[in-house]
């Protein structure tokens, strides 16, 4: 259509102009003739010239154009005077339903004034499409509907006139439809449809049709409807199940309601013709109606009564489905309904024999039950299982049919497990499996198989000296996991003798609670520690028992004052000592020596002045109790110095032994060998110590003995004295013209002593603090000086002594013997004492 306007619109001179000269001046009209839709601006002729007019003149005679009508589709150019389109005219809706349209119009001029009449012809052309008056047209056809029947259908409009109008209809491609072309009074074209062959709704429900009109126009145009074609059911289909026969299972006991099966019958109509109702037939029996429900409307078989596999074990029924159809139509089919056994019989369990108590050490594969198992149901249903839990040291062995018994299978402790519960468990094989159980308590009997334990294999018991005899030192306590007798245990202390006295004596135990009591004061200068074992024994038959080691050690307490051994002094008395003015600085006045019978750290001592005369002439080694000089004498100075020295020990609190000494200065030196007289050996010496220091002797072995003899002979062989004449280290003068040498001693203890016992002409002895008992001395002995300005030469004067020391206690009475051998003469000493005996004392001058 575009394209056609485009060619008409390009010719000027197309436009076809009737032009009709009436002779009659007062009726003259003007024709032309254009085509619709030309575009604006388009001329339609020159109106001037037509009708006579001076173009010049135009403007002055006001010409104008009125059309007669709403709306001016044309004007005249007053310059040119042609006639051209003002406004796009649209034949169809100036000149509806009509085949030829005129638009009339008059051209008027002034001075004079004149009235030209003139008629525009508008022609049609094809710018519009058929279309129909509804794009979709339904249509509802029974399938009961015989071949050859028509149906009108809507025909198309088109507002061209003439060729230009609907000429013709096309179908879309169907196997059951076509059209045919009408043609209507006023020539307007409509189709009919046509149904070629019956219909099928089960086949397809539902056409799908096109309908298309085309016009006569050049080029042609077209519209189309669209055609939808509804086959309606008839009862025609009968109501069909999925099976001719079912065969179910139903469980017997089954619950009232329970579904069996679900009939789905499925009929091809719809609507009421699918609609489908269930029902018995007359073949079905009275007694499997009344035990199974039919639901008429969903086909559900649910259980209606009581199901017994033992009274009734197969139903047999007929079921119809009738649909709603005005001549009903229906289908049945045959249903076999089997009743299965079902496991309702619970296993049944009897003890026959059960023995309680037993043993604990009874034996294995002994009996300990007799159990039967049976039950009501028949294949696996009626067969059983018999077990017990497991981890239990006992098991199940069949005996007969249906038949167990339960023995022992692994070792009792009844201190393990007292007691067992056994449960017996009887299970069927049955889906799903029944089961019944039993429980029985089996108790042990307590043997004596435990020996009593203690928590640990040695004990240490720490006592402190001076105790109170029959305080509690400790309780030892066994534990026995067995019962009654076998678990009462009673306490004893395994005999043994310490120095020819029992433990019992010493020690005490209750027999009942395990309690330890110590009998005696202990005291630690005298028995150091106690090695023994105690006894738990239970009252079984036979007994059992067990025994632990008890170490005592007693604890030392600073309870003994040091004793001052050197210098030696009588009673108390005050010591005098001499030592020449001309004395050096530095030089060895004297030496204090104390000794303390406690442990090594309550018995170490320190030194200090505790008065002193000229605190500027001598000092004291705090250590070794050396008293040397500070500075030389001089004329100022006093010939006589009061020196008090106190020997305190480590202990808390400390205690404390003074010694004083009178010093004296001489103008003159003593020879280095005076005549000394023998005296003997006073047993104050031995008294002042006390009874623990010789209970420590008492303690010395014979092994560490031989290295003191070897000792004392290496040293006394090997002398060094000095050769300038000065004083020796550790030499002094006494009143008793004794010259004391220092000595040291050796043993095999963590501190050290060194004492000056005594000394006489012929030679020295040096005795250390006690070490414990099965230890040895080591005695060195030093050669005597030869005074403080002399030193001998002589062999002769070397000393060597032998020392034999024997300690024997005897029921707390001492004897001290020293046997003195010299050139061949020999000299006993018997002292008595609470100590320590000393038999043989042998000294030889080399």
């Amino acid at each position: 259509m575009n394209g056609l306007f485009g060619i008409e619109r390009g010719r000027y001179v197309a436009t076809v102009l009737l032009f009709v000269v009436t002779l009659k001046s007062t009726l003259a009209v003007t024709h032309y003739s254009v085509p619709e839709e030309l575009e604006e601006g388009s001329v339609v002729a020159n109106l001037a010239g037509d009708l006579g007019l001076d173009v010049k003149t135009l403007v002055e005679r006001k010409m104008r154009i009125e059309i007669i009508a709403n709306r001016k589709y044309l004007d005249v150019n007053k310059e040119t005077g042609e006639l051209y389109i003002v406004e796009r005219i649209d034949r169809e809706s100036l000149c509806p339903a009509k085949t030829s349209c005129y638009l009339k119009m008059e051209a008027i001029i002034e001075n004079p004034k004149r009235i030209f009449y003139i008629e525009l012809e508008v022609m049609d052309i094809n710018d519009n499409a058929p279309h129909f008056r509804r794009d979709r047209i339904d249509l509802d056809i029974s399938e009961a509907t015989q071949a050859g029947e028509r149906f009108s259908v809507s025909n198309a409009v088109d507002p061209d006139v003439g060729s230009n109008s609907v000429k013709t209809y096309h179908l879309s491609e169907s196997d059951y439809f076509t059209i045919e072309i009408q043609t209507g009074r006023d020539g307007s074209k409509f189709a009919d449809l046509i149904l070629k062959k019956s219909l099928n709704r089960e086949q397809q429900a539902v056409h799908y049709l096109m309908l298309t009109a085309v016009d006569g126009g050049v080029p042609s145009r077209s519209g189309t409807a669209s055609i939808i074609v509804h086959v309606l059911d008839t009862n025609d289909n009968a109501p069909i199940f999925e099976q001719e026969s079912y065969q179910v299972s139903v469980m017997e006991n089954s619950p009232i309601g329970s579904l069996v099966i679900h009939l789905n019958a499925t009929d091809l109509d719809e609507g009421s013709n699918s609609e489908l109702i269930y029902s018995y037939s007359l073949y079905t029996s009275e007694k499997t109606q009344g035990t199974f429900q039919l639901d008429p409307t969903t086909g559900e078989i649910t259980v209606k009564g009581v199901l017994n596999y033992e009274d009734f074990r197969i139903y047999d029924m007929e079921v119809v489905a009738t649909d709603k159809g005005i001549s009903a139509l229906s289908g049945q089919c045959k249903i076999k309904i089997l009743v299965e056994d079902m496991n309702d019989n619970h296993p049944e369990l009897s003890i026959k024999s059960f023995q309680s108590p037993v043993s604990e050490n009874i034996e294995l594969n002994t009996v300990i039950a007799v159990v039967s198992v049976s039950d009501k149901d028949s294949g696996d249903n009626g067969v059983v299982d018999l077990h017990i839990p497991d981890n239990m040291p006992f098991k199940l062995r069949e005996s007969s049919d249906n038949y167990y018994e339960l023995v022992v299978s692994e070792p009792l402790d009844r201190e393990k497990v007292p007691e067992y519960d056994i449960t017996f468990t009887v299970t069927d094989r049955g889906s799903p499996p029944l089961s019944d159980n039993e429980t029985m308590t089996l108790e042990l009997l307590d043997v004596n198989d435990n020996v009593p334990q203690f928590p640990q294999s040695f004990y240490t018991i720490r006592v402190m000296e001076n105790n109170v005899p029959g305080a509690l030192l400790s309780s030892l306590t066994a534990f026995d996991p067995d019962l009654h007798e076998n678990q009462y245990l009673v306490y004893f202390i395994i005999e043994k003798e310490i120095a020819n006295t029992s433990m019992s004596m010493l020690f005490s135990i209750n027999p009942e609670n395990g309690n330890l009591y110590g009998l005696k004061t202990f005291d630690y200068e005298i028995e150091k520690e106690f090695l023994f074992h105690i006894e738990a024994r239970d009252s079984g038959s036979p007994p059992l028992s067990s025994n632990v080691t008890v170490h005592i050690i007693i604890v030392d307490q600073n309870d003994n004052a040091p004793v001052i051994v050197s210098p030696w002094r009588a009673h108390g008395s005050v010591v005098e000592e001499k030592i020449p003015r001309s004395t050096d600085k530095g030089s060895l006045v004297s030496k204090v020596i104390a000794l303390d019978t406690d442990s090594v750290h309550n018995s170490r001592i320190t030194y200090q002045f505790l008065q002193v005369t000229d605190a500027t002439l001598f000092s004291l080694d705090q250590y070794n109790g050396e008293i040397r000089t500070m500075r030389m004498f001089s004329y100022k100075d006093s010939r006589h110095h009061r020196l008090v020295v106190v020997a305190k020990d480590n202990g808390e609190p400390a205690l404390s032994a003074t010694v004083t000494i009178k010093l004296s200065t001489v103008e003159t030196a003593m020879k280095a060998y005076s005549d000394m007289t023998e005296v003997p050996l006073e047993y104050d010496i031995f008294s002042d110590l006390n009874l623990y220091l010789v209970i420590g002797l008492g303690s010395v072995s014979f092994l560490l003995l031989i290295t003191i003899l070897v000792t004392i002979v290496i040293k006394c062989q090997n002398p060094k004295p000095s050769k300038t004449a000065p004083p020796c280290r550790n030499s002094v003068i006494s009143e008793r013209n004794s010259t004391i040498a220092d000595s040291t001693l050796v043993s095999n203890d963590a501190y050290w002593y060194s004492l000056f016992l005594a000394e006489t002409r012929k030679g020295k002895l040096v005795v250390r603090q006690p070490v414990p008992k099965g230890s040895r001395y080591i005695v060195s002995s030093l050669p005597r000086g030869t005074g403080l300005t002399e030193t001998s030469d002589s062999a002769a004067s070397t000393l060597q002594v032998q020392v034999h020391i024997h300690f024997t206690v005897f029921n707390n009475t001492h004897q001290v013997y020293i046997k003195k051998k010299k050139k061949k003469k020999s000299c006993d000493h018997k002292y008595s004492g609470n100590s320590f005996s000393i038999f043989v004392l042998k000294m030889h001058q080399a």
